[in-house]
């Protein structure tokens, strides 16, 4: 059964399609559904396929040569993903696993050119994606080296806010479920540390937390927090 073509009118990627060339990009298209934690493709694989994320939240995971994992970001539903095809790449430079459970569209490495050929907005966008990553990738590179683990645990925090809050009558949540595991392993810390901040956080009328859920009630006080500011 043909995919539809509301799954990606509207996105960001296929912005400006007609219904036409939007079923022309469906048509090299497969639709695939992965249970929370299942693995989308794994670090070091043989990339032979590129990704959009259509439902879910996606946490890209790379594993260092000791063995240690870091998350290296997260990926909203809209977004390309796995496109290893764009950077010259033969393998994937990192893991995708799914946050929650997740539907993907995936591609052929082979219809990368003929997409970008017949559609030059969908090669824009792909290469801004991987611009505005390279820069995100920067910027974490600056904070690890720079900043307190106090500041660099706000900073992620205030990331996952922007990219993924949703408002409640608390505050803003992030939109899916993350661990303080998670959140060390985006900041370079220990679990200790980061239960530590996040209870002394809650006392401060900052955020709420629960197992797997982050709420901030005070997103002046964080970014304060970030950018070590808090007390002058």
């Amino acid at each position: 059964m043909p995919l539809d073509r509301s799954l990606i009118s509207g996105l960001p990627a296929f912005a400006g399609l007609g219904g036409a060339d939007l079923d022309a990009v469906l048509s090299m298209a497969r639709s695939s559904r992965f249970a929370k934690d299942a693995e989308v493709f794994s670090q070091d694989e043989e990339a032979h396929q590129f990704f959009l994320l259509l439902s879910g939240h996606v946490r890209v995971v790379r594993t260092t040569p000791a063995g240690d994992q870091v998350i290296a970001r997260y990926i909203n539903e809209g977004e390309l993903f796995g496109i290893a095809v764009a950077m010259g790449r033969t393998t994937y430079p990192a893991s995708a696993v799914a946050a929650v459970d997740c539907v993907v569209l995936s591609w052929p490495n082979g219809a990368w050119q003929p997409l970008q050929a017949r559609f030059p907005g969908f090669g824009t966008n792909a290469y801004q994606t991987i611009g505005t990553r390279l820069q995100e990738t920067q910027a974490r590179v600056v904070e690890m080296s720079t900043q307190q683990v106090e500041q660099r645990i706000a900073s992620a925090v205030l990331r996952l806010v922007n990219q993924s809050g949703r408002k409640t009558d608390d505050g803003i949540e992030i939109d899916f479920p993350i661990t303080r595991q998670d959140i060390a392993e985006m900041t370079g810390t220990t679990l200790h540390t980061v239960s530590r901040t996040l209870s002394g956080w809650e006392d401060e009328g900052i955020v709420r937390s629960s197992r797997q859920k982050v709420t901030v009630t005070d997103p002046h006080a964080l970014m304060l927090v970030a950018e070590s500011r808090r007390g002058k």
